[in-house]
């Protein structure tokens, strides 16, 4: 399926139904005085969020979504039916948004959670709603009221603990194929992962995390270069980024501490708030190195790179290292699970 995570609809809320106004006629009541209905309620829209669904693709092709309309009173005191209710289902981690106004609707972050999108018009008021002892021949009536309008931008935002960030083949894909029972595709050749992939990370029986596989990012990844650019929003929910580095790439002028402080530009260029998000180092394919030298060369690196934060060594193509890695973000989560996710 092809992966969507941005939308734009128009939804109508129904009208209500009109009051009326109607008098009561029967052979031995001469006078029975006004009997005019209410108007039924318009039919609302809501989105409710789903954690079955992972994209908004039905969103990229299904635009516009209008309830029904509330019947009208009638006479005999008979009320018109309530329109029936539009259900939107959407991935949980889907941010609503008035696309006018810019002001946020919705931002569905639990599974179920249900709101409000466009609120249906109220139904009009019958005749009899207007007798009095000083009117008792009511011709009064109302009109039932517009529902609401609206042009909605929907963002899906996924929702993981964990976001792995790094150049196209960096080895995110191996890494999150190693430690969990997510299978993205993995290649050499570059842009290998296409959409996010999540996956859930095993401590042991009772404890556990969700790691999401970004599409690799390149320099100038904040003003749209490169296919990472389209995805940086999935970074912002997570509470730890694990910088994954290739410690020898392929091409031989390449210079990993070059990427990674130009990688962190990135990062700050397009949100300051992700930017300061605790962000870890990570070498991967140490198994390239002689064993005798592995240790220097990590050295080196850091200093080279003046690392501050926590780092490791592993291959996630042999999984060495990776528990560790596992077992230290475990204990991250734990310690900060307070901490609140924007």
């Amino acid at each position: 399926m092809k992966f969507i995570d941005e939308a734009t609809i128009q939804v109508y809320a129904g009208k209500g139904g009109d009051g009326v106004a109607s008098f009561r006629r029967e052979k031995f009541i001469p006078k029975g005085g006004p009997d005019g209905g209410d108007g039924g309620r318009g039919g609302s829209i809501y989105a409710v969020a789903d954690r079955n669904i992972n994209t908004l693709i039905d969103y990229h092709f299904a635009r516009i979504y209008r309830a029904r309309k509330g019947e009208n009173g009638r006479g005999s005191d008979c009320y018109g039916k309530g329109a029936d209710n539009i259900i939107l289902r959407m991935p949980v981690g889907t941010v609503i948004s008035d696309l006018t106004t810019g002001s946020l609707i919705a931002d569905l972050t639990h599974d179920k959670e249900k709101v409000l999108l466009a609120k249906g018009g109220s139904g009009g008021l019958g005749n009899l709603h207007f007798k009095s002892s000083t009117n008792r021949t009511p011709r009064q009536f109302t009109y039932g009221e517009p529902g609401q309008e609206l042009t909605l931008k929907l963002e899906l935002k996924v929702l993981a603990d964990v976001g792995l960030l790094g150049l196209p083949n960096a080895g995110k894909s191996t890494l999150i194929r190693a430690v969990s029972a997510a299978r993205p595709k993995v290649g050499d050749y570059p842009f290998t992962t296409l959409k996010p992939s999540l996956g859930v990370v095993r401590v042991d029986q009772n404890r556990s995390f969700v790691m999401a596989d970004i599409p690799g990012l390149i320099e100038g990844a904040a003003e749209g270069a490169g296919l990472g650019h389209r995805f940086l929003k999935h970074l912002t929910r997570t509470r730890l980024i694990l910088h994954v580095v290739d410690i020898m790439p392929m091409d031989e002028n390449a210079d990993p501490v070059q990427e990674v402080n130009a990688l962190g530009a990135e990062l700050a260029r397009y949100d300051d708030t992700l930017y300061q998000k605790p962000r870890w180092l990570v070498l991967n394919k140490i198994d390239m190195l002689p064993e005798d030298k592995r240790e220097k060369i990590y050295r080196d690196f850091i200093h080279k790179l003046a690392w501050k934060e926590k780092s490791f060594v592993i291959s996630a193509l042999t999984g060495e290292g990776c528990k560790t890695l596992t077992y230290a973000i475990m204990a991250h989560l734990e310690e900060n699970h307070a901490e609140i996710v924007t």
